[in-house]
């Protein structure tokens, strides 16, 4: 039986692949477009060169979603190899020159010598929705953190005290930036007609916010520079921000129905601190199949939670934080477990240990998520929800 394997260096417009065989002689080295018919093709030209075929590729979803798809719709085997291995694993190959088809023929051989690549598999349609969701709302999260910085520098330009005073990631500083912007304004309005104007827009503690501005418009009387033009662009990102606040408002809701629908959302989301949205990014990160890592200590590598060992000569026992990892999951991990310190009097009680014992505070937040993973594999395994005490085991 001849084995071969194909390496594809994905695309946006046009991958490229090439298939070698045991002892790493290219076969085949083609450019397709990202299209059906010619993958279908390349698929066809590479089923005729050998009875069996492992496939690699250096992107698991977005412009390599079609081959991947195509692939395990063929009953093919796919392995995912990052781009960052694909880049260390060149330099111990011969040349220095970077083409496609040498990221593909590194690609193919890589996944002819490694035993650990994570095989790629057709995913849950829940997931896959999940996947797009918890996307789309990172870079929603993203453009708004990016807009709230733009609106604290503009309005610092114009009116540093208030911009100070307000909160502008809450609702209530934003609207009240959609309507007065400059001290000027806000002094000719007053306190009463301005609490008036913020609580016939729904605005929370229009009273306290109403004062606070006045305040702050009462010490300063200067009107600086391009005040005018500058206020209008305050105006502009405030409602940006509102528009954005919104707009993640209804994709949260959006992930939660869908979440729902999943199997192990009573399971995930029962972990303290574990809630909708990470547990839905979890599911996301994950692919929400725990038997592609095999047991939770692959889990919590593959989530940065797990010290890696930097041993050399007499130095042992030097562990270190791992560098590759999915900083996605880690994230999940790690903003859970601070969570869990807050509601979960066990979580707190093994966080404040872990201080006792010297650990500075992101060493014991990750110790705590590291330990969690462990419970979290459990709970999943077994398909039962946390529970604070575990139950009790039957005799034998």
């Amino acid at each position: 039986m001849a084995a071969i394997w194909a390496g594809i260096d994905a695309g946006m417009t046009h991958p490229h692949c090439v298939a070698i065989d045991e002892s790493g002689h290219r076969l085949l080295s083609r450019r397709v477009a990202n299209d059906e018919p010619e993958f279908l093709e390349l698929l066809a030209a590479v089923l005729a060169l050998g009875d069996e075929v492992t496939w690699g590729i250096d992107l698991a979803d977005g412009g390599a979603a079609l081959a991947i798809a195509i692939l395990l719709n063929h009953d093919q085997t796919v392995h995912y190899i990052s781009g960052r291995a694909i880049h260390r694993a060149s330099e111990s190959y011969r040349g220095e020159g970077k083409t496609d088809a040498n990221d593909a023929a590194v690609i193919a051989d890589q996944v002819r010598v490694r035993r650990d690549l994570h095989p790629l598999r057709t995913g849950d349609d829940t997931v896959t929705d999940l996947k797009i969701l918890t996307g789309r709302r990172m870079d929603l999260v993203a453009d708004r953190t990016r807009t709230i910085n733009r609106l604290r520098a503009q309005l610092t330009g114009v009116f540093p005290g208030l911009e100070r005073a307000l909160d502008l990631t809450k609702a209530g500083p934003l609207t009240l930036l959609t309507g007065y912007r400059t001290p000027a304004a806000i002094r000719r309005i007053g306190a009463n007609r301005l609490e008036t104007w913020l609580r016939n827009r729904h605005v929370v503690h229009s009273d306290r916010l109403a004062e606070t501005a006045v305040q702050a418009a009462e010490r300063q009387h200067t009107s600086l520079p391009g005040e005018t033009l500058a206020a209008e662009l305050v105006h502009t990102l405030a409602k940006e921000v509102l528009g954005l606040n919104q707009q993640v408002a209804e994709l949260d809701k959006a992930i939660e129905a869908r979440f729902r629908e999943h199997r192990d959302f009573d399971v995930i989301t029962s972990m303290p601190g574990l809630g909708v949205i990470l547990g839905a990014e979890f599911l996301a990160a994950t692919g929400g199949d725990m038997a592609v890592f095999g047991t939770a200590d692959r889990l919590a590598g593959f989530g940065g939670v797990a010290p890696v060992p930097r041993d050399s000569g007499k130095i042992s026992g030097n562990l270190k934080r791992p560098q590759r990892y999915s900083r996605r999951l880690q994230r999940v991990f790690y903003t859970s477990a601070l969570f869990s310190i807050r509601k979960c009097e066990e979580s707190r009680r093994f966080y404040d240990r872990k201080r006792a014992e010297g650990k500075r505070h992101t060493q014991a937040v990750l110790t705590l998520a590291r330990r969690r993973v462990n419970v979290l594999w459990a709970l999943l395994r077994d398909g039962r929800c946390y529970e604070p005490a575990p139950p009790a085991r039957a005799a034998a």
